[in-house]
């Protein structure tokens, strides 16, 4: 009896080695990761078209070649440039970020676009399914999307004529995707009034906020709360579709009964009504002022990153009144572009300019480096280039 009891007791051990050996043979877990490496891209506008390799195409042939080379990221290396993990093979991508505009107002032509339900589809089909980029411990790489005033105006209408008159699906989808509610929305519940999209994640020690267009008054009651969640000395980093200087006409009409029409052209897709005149072509000097004493409470925002102008560029935010110092980074889009678009002034672009950021957080070390990356400069053939770069503290 002895002897089965020791040879039971032998097998419990040894059956013990085995799983603890396999244990350590697990990739490390990204909870446990102390850098991360992130696509940012936004303004991916399913239902437009462009010039693009020789050929005015929709954005479904834009988009598939798109998602064609983020998905080759991990084969390139880092350029020697100093910022965190030059030199070395990327290897893993643990985030995808969107900054909206998955769709394009729904407009009647000509040209028509189609609804945001037809263009979500799209997008669902190449972005969520076709995105084959893994993370640190091989899992697929997570998904962080916030909605676009493209996105917005489907959900609500805007002054001019569309088909359908209201669409929210794509609305809808982001917030049952990144809020993952008990009861998830529809296109009949859903109430942008109530339904806002601001949630947060932390990314290797770094605080991320993702809001929901702009950081309006509204969005900042939600911010001061999760705010108080973490400590003081915790780097926050901000992604929002709209730059800081936001545009007067994103804002709530200031006239009447602040609704949406043709006179007044406010597009109300963020909820703070306009208070520096009647214009929607105004500048939005007291709604950045108070953006900026929020951001002068929160020392610990370290920087920003937002879409809808629709090119590559790296500067700083100074405020209406130059009294803050904010890195800013601006990205550009695959349809449209200031350089790479058709809103270049040539009315096409430079296409071999497109271009979307790789971001590498260092935890730790409390730095964060940003990679302008071209993935269209030779056409079909394209090798993935280097663009510029910025290395700041997060300290």
């Amino acid at each position: 009896m002895r002897s089965y009891t020791n040879k039971l007791s032998l097998f419990a051990f040894l059956l013990l080695a085995f799983y603890s050996c396999k244990k350590d043979e697990t990739p490390v877990t990204p909870a446990a990761q102390t850098v991360a490496q992130i696509v940012f891209t936004s303004d991916i506008h399913y239902g437009d078209d462009r010039m693009f390799r020789g050929a005015k195409v929709n954005a479904d042939v834009v988009n598939n070649a798109f998602v064609n080379q983020i998905n080759r990221v991990p084969a390139a290396t880092f350029p020697s440039d100093g910022g965190l993990n030059a030199g070395k093979a990327v290897g893993v991508i643990d985030e995808l970020i969107i900054t909206g505009d998955m769709t394009t107002k729904q407009v009647v032509g000509p040209p028509s676009v189609q609804s945001a339900s037809l263009s979500w589809g799209q997008f669902d089909e190449a972005f969520i399914k076709g995105i084959t980029l893994k993370n640190g411990a091989g899992q697929n790489t997570g998904f962080w999307f916030t909605p676009g005033n493209h996105d917005v105006s489907n959900a609500i209408g805007i002054w001019y004529p569309m088909n359908p008159l209201t669409d929210p699906n794509a609305m809808v989808n982001i917030y049952n995707m990144m809020l993952s509610p008990v009861n998830p929305l529809t296109n009949s519940t859903y109430s942008y009034p109530t339904d806002k999209i601001n949630y947060s994640k932390d990314i290797v020690g770094v605080h991320c906020m993702f809001i929901n267009i702009w950081p309006d008054s509204v969005a900042r009651i939600w911010m001061e709360s999760d705010l108080t969640k973490v400590s003081s000395t915790t780097p926050v980093i901000l992604f929002a579709h709209d730059p800081p200087d936001i545009e007067a006409k994103h804002l709530t009409n200031p006239n009447g009964d602040h609704g949406i029409n043709a006179t007044d052209k406010f597009e109300n897709v963020v909820a703070e009504v306009f208070k520096d005149g009647t214009g929607y072509k105004g500048t939005s000097t007291i709604e950045q002022k108070n953006l900026v004493a929020f951001l002068q409470a929160h020392k610990n925002i370290k920087a920003f990153f937002h879409g809808h102008d629709n090119y590559n560029q790296f500067y700083t935010y100074t405020g209406p009144d130059n009294t803050i110092s904010l890195p800013v980074f601006r990205v550009d889009s695959p349809m449209k572009g200031q350089i790479s678009g058709p809103e270049a002034p040539d009315g096409i672009g430079d296409e071999t300019k497109l271009s979307f950021q790789v971001i590498v957080i260092d935890g730790t070390a409390k730095k964060i480096t940003v990679r302008e990356c071209l993935w269209n400069t030779t056409g079909a053939a394209s090798p993935l280039v280097w663009g510029i770069s910025s290395t700041i503290s997060l300290n």
